[in-house]
């Protein structure tokens, strides 16, 4: 794997924003990761129970399916879901053993004292269930390909729901057609124009394959273990 200077630059920033949290000893085992590959379909996910199923299976497919899996994705309308009801308390653990965040408050800095402490999800941090790198904006200027680092999630930064009359979840993640809504998404390794939310940046152009590629996505999402 080819490591970039920001990477690692990266890797010691989170380290600071984790040290304080870390503990010695045996590595923690992995309750959290991005999704390797998408589903192909847009921001069609199957709803729900498809995005879950998903994630199961790419954590089967790395000897982690002992674990319940769940996607972070959040659901609007009568019976709205909230992304971070649907995920353990944690601490939160990547492939590679490093901590992404000690628990849902840190992770979504609940707090002024943890919001300015940030979590630990980096570009270097946040990787799929095989350990693998995602690419991201630093990445394709490097040469290494086009950015991926749009990240579905239909959330709000406290990982709530939407409330308002937009479509946010195209269609609570069953919808592949273009011009009917779109889908919030946040950049893992938080950078862009716009603000730099692991889980809230931005909406998509729409809900098709095609639509998710212009601001630099493909379809993938977060998975963290229920446990």
């Amino acid at each position: 794997m080819k490591i970039s200077r920001f990477l690692v630059v990266s890797a010691l920033v989170g380290t600071l924003a984790t040290s304080s949290f870390s503990q010695q000893g045996e590595q923690e085992p992995m309750n959290f990761f991005i999704t390797s590959v998408g589903m192909g379909d847009g921001a069609n996910l199957g709803g729900l129970a498809g995005a879950d199923a998903h994630c199961q299976a790419l954590a089967s497919a790395v000897d982690r399916g002992d674990s319940a899996w769940r996607a972070y994705l959040s659901t609007q309308g009568r019976n709205a879901v909230n992304a971070r009801d649907r995920i353990g308390e944690g601490p939160y653990y990547g492939a590679a053993g490093h901590m992404i965040a000690r628990d849902k408050a840190h992770l979504h800095g609940d707090t002024l004292e943890l919001a300015r402490l940030g979590n630990g999800l980096n570009s270097f941090h946040a990787r799929t269930e095989k350990g693998d790198f995602v690419n991201g904006i630093t990445g394709r200027r490097l040469g290494q390909g086009p950015s991926v680092h749009d990240i579905l999630t239909g959330s709000m930064p406290d990982g709530r729901a939407y409330t308002d009359g937009a479509d946010h979840t195209c269609s609570n993640w069953t919808s592949n057609a273009d011009g009917e809504g779109g889908a919030q998404v946040g950049h893992f390794d938080r950078q862009g124009l716009d603000n730099t939310s692991w889980n809230s940046t931005h909406g998509t152009r729409g809900c098709s394959q095609q639509s998710l590629i212009p601001s630099g996505g493909a379809g993938f999402f977060y998975c963290f273990t229920i446990d």
